[in-house]
């Protein structure tokens, strides 16, 4: 069973993202509050669950949280900022959104940058160690598999629907195949160098 919370006596936030490693779509962070008598024996980190379970617990923590949000950066703002600003633009953007102010932020990993005047802590492995962090890890997670799915649907080519964009073989293989999309990281390496696409 994780931990409830880091500061049980402030109103905190768990944050996370999901895509920072993908070649493809935008990266996506998500903000949960959940209330001090939340519990859940199935909540963990969400690449320790599966898709069902994620999305059962999905709907699980959007009734029960005090407040939750979810927020992107697009393909464009990783390429003019890289990747690790994008992934802080899209957790401050989940941030701003959330329905009631923070009085602490959980964030999962070992980078961030302040967010107003709101104190934080970075917590490496925090999703496998704290609820609201695990909750947040949920949401980023499946709400981007969703963006992914429907991308899948119009690029069939690079099996997005069962990798979510992750550099697999078989979506390297679409990019030698059929060269990249508008959903494509240019600035990734997208194929192994010094291995270059046929169809750029």
């Amino acid at each position: 069973m994780l931990k409830s919370n880091h500061l049980s006596h402030l109103l905190e936030a768990g944050i996370d993202e999901a895509g920072r490693g993908c070649l493809a779509g935008p990266v996506t962070a998500a903000a949960v509050i959940l209330p001090p008598q939340f519990e859940s024996k199935l909540l963990n980190d969400s690449k320790k669950l599966t898709a069902n379970q994620r999305f059962q617990l999905r709907e699980i923590i959007e009734k029960e949280a005090i407040a939750f949000a979810v927020a992107w950066a697009s393909v464009e703002e990783i390429e003019a900022f890289n990747i690790l600003n994008a992934s802080i633009l899209a957790m401050h953007r989940a941030i701003e959104n959330l329905a009631v102010e923070p009085q602490h932020l959980l964030i999962d990993g070992n980078r961030f940058k302040k967010y107003k005047d709101i104190p934080h802590k970075t917590i490496i492995k925090g999703d496998a160690t704290y609820m609201n962090i695990a909750a947040a890890s949920i949401l980023a997670k499946t709400y981007r598999d969703d963006y992914m799915q429907q991308a899948a649907k119009a690029y069939p080519e690079y099996d997005w629907h069962k990798n979510m964009g992750y550099p697999t073989p078989k979506h390297r293989q679409g990019i030698r195949d059929f060269g990249i999309t508008e959903h494509h990281r240019k600035t990734f390496q997208l194929l192994p160098d010094p291995e270059l696409p046929l169809n750029w």
